[in-house]
């Protein structure tokens, strides 16, 4: 107010903004900010956004690798992925990591995931009617500030940069699932690989990828046995 003295003068503090999941960050990057569509195939979708709850879970101390298996630790903070930690916890025996990516993965932990990026206003809600009933939703982007944030700190982890562990995270899944080089071109792939040596949800991720294209392979040699050995 005009008048006042300037030490009695509060400046407007802006908030920082709420630092998004792992899960939350990974399908900003492979969404197509335009049309709201994802950019990979389904399955690697659903696979690595597995691993990467499994990731954000670790990174909250609510799990961790104990051996060969994922167990849950404790107490933990409540985080938007309870559901998946109440499996872990009360499963009656311990599973291995790839073996939680294939319980987890599904098209119903990724529209939960997008349609809390619109509850925060990231991207929109866009559902397409047939005959009177949604058939399709798309999930266009809003707000390109927080994207933008993640793109700065991978550029500056495969940079060299000192990397957090989410963004250490995110590069260890996106590697996995064969996304880096189309999200950064240029990236030093060494020192990609060098951010995702032995982190356990990458390796889940790539280990269950690896089994869904044999299967599926294996599908088209019994589907058509001479095409699939002598391809056009």
């Amino acid at each position: 107010m005009a008048g006042e003295p300037a030490e009695l003068v509060e400046e407007a503090v802006e908030e920082p903004a709420e630092e998004l999941s792992v899960p939350q960050a990974f399908l900003l990057l492979v969404t197509n900010d335009t049309d709201g569509e994802p950019e990979v195939p389904a399955y690697i979708l659903r696979t690595t956004l597995a691993g990467a709850i499994l990731a954000e879970l670790e990174l909250i101390g609510a799990i961790g690798l104990q051996g060969k298996h994922v167990r849950a630790t404790g107490t933990a903070p409540q985080t938007e992925f309870d559901h998946q930690l109440e499996l872990i916890r009360h499963k009656s025996r311990p599973h291995t990591p790839k073996r939680w990516v294939s319980i987890l993965e599904g098209r119903a932990e990724v529209q939960r995931v997008y349609e809390g990026l619109a509850s925060q206003g990231i991207v929109d809600h866009v559902g397409e009617k047939h005959l009177g009933v949604f058939r399709t939703v798309r999930y266009p982007e809003k707000d390109h500030a927080p994207e933008a944030a993640i793109r700065r700190k991978l550029n500056a982890a495969l940079e060299g940069k000192p990397s957090d562990a989410r963004t250490t995270a995110l590069v260890a899944l996106l590697e996995a699932a064969g996304q880096l080089d189309k999200l950064s071109p240029a990236a030093d792939r060494r020192r990609a690989r060098e951010l995702a040596k032995d982190y356990w949800p990458a390796r889940a991720v790539a280990d269950e990828l690896r089994m869904i294209r044999l299967a599926e392979d294996e599908a088209a040699i019994l589907a058509d046995p001479v095409r699939a050995r002598h391809p056009e």
